[in-house]
């Protein structure tokens, strides 16, 4: 088991490495991978199932002792990315399918990884993990209904049906996860330290998935998704740093929100662009990079973060002393 517990939190701190090596595998041998497209929306549950397990009622604390902060993440989670996505679709003139691709990942909730990412950086990881449930908690309703209204001069775009998918991949599993952890605490208990393992081989493989699917696409327009993705990304970030800034928060905590704006559930987009948009095909790609990407650019700013904290007064309100 001990064995079992470092592997998996060596992988969960190289999760970029293995999501590029693993992608980089499917696209120079797609036949080993094109299979599991077939099975995202599994994949996606069981990382939604895994982040329930870990959740406990002393997580929901903090979103009772520190309202504001985790209000403050939800609210920027769900104005800057989608806005920043369809400004980016809109001033960069993308075809149809991957303006629809970059507005799905804008509408999603934070990403668990981001969970991770801030423990890397020293940063609030209760604040973190507070702003991630509720983000999520809110994704079944938020999440189709601004798809909705951003990506309807695009395509046609069913809000019934996009809450359903969202109900189904996000919130059954993350609620039975919960269930399941109350009711078995000490099994779960037993089975948390290859939980991080199985998230990072799920998201893995839906990417990898999506890689060995689209090589043509990707050769085609890989460098402009990643060019889109890496501007929304550092936009999330940025506001989310600065905003937390303007409020005077403490520096572990800005550096929690600074990275769940800019961390995406990227593998939903990923679902909602398999399961409600057929006929667009390459509305999975910038899902797909996000992932990616989220997580290089993600442990960059963890590692700039956390050699900042390990300096004087870095624990100190953002405005009495902090730098960037």
């Amino acid at each position: 088991m001990n064995l079992i517990v470092k592997i998996g939190d060596l992988l969960t701190r190289s999760v970029a490495l293995v999501i590029i090596a693993l992608s980089a595998w499917a696209f120079f041998m797609p036949q080993l991978f094109a299979w599991a497209t077939s099975y995202t929306t599994i994949f996606l549950g069981i990382i939604m199932f895994g982040m329930g397990l870990t959740i406990s009622p002393a997580d929901f604390k903090v979103v009772f002792t520190h309202p504001k902060e985790v209000l403050l993440g939800a609210a920027l989670q769900y104005t800057v990315m989608p806005a920043a996505a369809w400004a980016l679709a809109v001033a960069l003139h993308l075809p149809t399918d991957l303006a629809l691709g970059v507005i799905l990942v804008g509408c999603c909730p934070g990403g668990t990884a981001s969970n991770v990412i801030t423990y890397i950086a020293k940063g609030d990881v209760p604040l973190s993990v507070g702003m991630t449930i509720v983000s999520t908690l809110l994704a079944p309703l938020l999440t189709p209904a601004l798809v909705y209204l951003l990506a309807g001069a695009w395509v046609k775009v069913s809000f019934l049906a996009m809450l359903l998918s969202v109900v189904e991949v996000v919130l059954v599993p993350v609620l039975a996860g919960i269930a399941v952890s109350a009711l078995a605490s000490k099994t779960v208990a037993r089975c948390a330290p290859i939980l991080p393992l199985v998230s990072v081989l799920a998201i893995a493989l839906i990417v990898a998935g999506i890689t060995a699917n689209n090589t043509a696409k990707i050769i085609e327009s890989g460098a402009l998704v990643l060019a889109v993705v890496a501007l929304h990304n550092a936009i999330g970030m940025g506001a989310g740093y600065l905003v937390a800034r303007a409020f005077r928060l403490d520096y572990p905590k800005v550096t929690a929100v600074a990275i769940e704006i800019g961390m995406q559930n990227s593998g939903l987009a990923v679902s909602l662009a398999t399961a409600n948009f057929a006929a667009n095909p390459l509305a999975t790609l910038p899902g797909a990079i996000f992932s990616i990407w989220h997580n290089v650019a993600g442990s960059l700013f963890a590692g700039a973060r956390r050699r900042r904290s390990e300096q004087p007064g870095a624990d100190a309100p953002a405005g009495s002393g902090e730098c960037a």
